[in-house]
């Protein structure tokens, strides 16, 4: 009894939540950018944000787990201000 009940292409319970996580963080990194009052570095880091996420699609879940708990954290640390650590552009 391996095989799912589900049509092909349908996200479980368990790939349907993680998906919803992995949402809620873009909206908040690309929240947070919005407030970065530079033109240029917010399309850099918007760049950025998006090249990541594409670059991770495929990422495993301790990958993933590590990676919100470590935004998390940071966020506890900041309590109200929004803080962007800029990497440096190389040329």
């Amino acid at each position: 009894m391996a095989s799912s009940c589900l049509p092909p292409g349908v996200l479980t319970l368990k790939q349907f939540m993680r998906r919803q996580q992995v949402l809620l963080l873009y909206r908040k990194i690309f929240r947070a950018i919005r407030q970065v009052p530079s033109e240029a570095d917010r399309k850099y880091l918007q760049d950025w944000a998006r090249e990541e996420f594409k670059r991770n699609k495929s990422a495993t879940e301790e990958v993933r787990r590590c990676t919100v708990t470590h935004t998390a954290g940071w966020k506890r640390r900041q309590p109200g201000r929004v803080r962007v650590a800029l990497k440096t552009r190389q040329s």
